[in-house]
């Protein structure tokens, strides 16, 4: 078989496997197409997820059926005040023999949901953060590689912040999407509160194994792209900064603050990804527009007088496309 026709076959199989997984994925989850399918784009991407959304959205329910669904080991951490570096990577501990021995932590799994990330202080979120950049913790000077395929998928609270600490651009800048979960629509929630109130038990089946995601994730990065995809990528990334020259006037007077080359990064990668899921062999320009949001949202820092005028990041974004 030539190596074109394979190619071929391995796009058609990601592209099955990707709407097998939608749909096992809503027998549990009701609406949020969106959220879900840029979820699993930033699984095949390697990419991690900040969730920002209400109480009561299922964000830890979707989070939970998706480990499911990929049959992925699944931990939950719950921030809080409290909680010590030591508590997320693990520790080393006297054994019987008085040998250290080190206790691995919740981060060693395949699926961490990082719930309610802003109520742990820097010392803590910086730990994790760490993990998800490396991919692997150092405790007691020794060096340990964290499980494969690795995903953090962080929430947030939008609207208790006291007693928060905000994660630091710098940090955010690690989180390939920022997703915001919005309120069901009402014929949703009255199919959420007719599930949800009856003795009904729905099961997720096992799509994906840990070995399909890796080749899946090799699969998106060896998608080849256009010079022309990658250089309109860059640009609208260095449009989002006020001192660049690219920048309009409308940047100027409202950003304080444009996005870095990671973004420029995780553009193209996400774009191969989405055009992968609809049977594309090579992004182009939409496949960019499609993801700019989530990848932009977390990344542009708003000044005083757009916030003044009522100007939010969501236009910002959709104004530079």
């Amino acid at each position: 078989m030539s190596e074109k026709n394979t190619s071929v076959q391995d796009l058609e199989n990601l592209k099955s496997q990707f709407l097998a997984l939608k749909n096992e994925i809503a027998k549990v989850i009701v609406g949020q197409d969106m959220v879900v399918e840029e979820l699993i784009l930033s699984i095949f991407c390697r990419g991690h997820v900040l969730l920002v959304g209400v109480p009561g959205l299922a964000k830890t329910l979707l989070v939970k059926t998706i480990s499911d669904s990929l049959g992925l080991n699944f931990s939950r951490i719950q921030f809080t005040p409290d909680l010590m570096p030591s508590d997320i990577i693990g520790a080393e501990i006297l054994d019987e023999n008085r040998n250290f021995k080190f206790i691995k932590g919740p981060i060693f799994s395949n699926v961490i949901l990082a719930d309610e990330i802003n109520r742990t202080p820097p010392k803590t979120q910086a730990a994790l953060l760490e993990a998800m950049q490396e991919r692997s913790v150092t405790a007691a000077g020794h060096h340990h590689e964290l499980d494969k395929p690795f995903f953090v998928l962080a929430t947030q609270n939008p609207i208790e912040q006291e007693g928060t600490y905000p994660l630091p651009e710098a940090q955010l800048d690690r989180f390939m999407f920022n997703l915001n979960v919005e309120y069901p629509s009402f014929s949703e929630e009255v199919q959420i509160v007719k599930s949800t109130t009856s003795n009904t038990e729905v099961s997720v089946n096992k799509v994906l194994s840990s070995e399909e995601i890796l080749k899946i994730q090799d699969l998106i990065r060896s998608i080849p792209v256009a010079d022309n995809v990658v250089e309109y990528a860059v640009k609208l990334v260095s449009k989002t900064r006020p001192e660049n020259d690219l920048a309009t006037d409308f940047v100027k007077k409202y950003l304080s603050w444009g996005a870095g080359p990671r973004a420029s990064q995780f553009l193209v990668v996400a774009a191969k990804a989405h055009a992968a899921i609809n049977g594309k062999f090579s992004p182009d320009i939409e496949d960019v527009q499609a993801v700019a949001l989530p990848i932009l949202r977390h990344r542009v820092v708003i000044n005083y007088k757009a916030e003044a005028e009522g100007m939010s990041i969501e236009k910002m974004v959709n104004s530079l496309l």
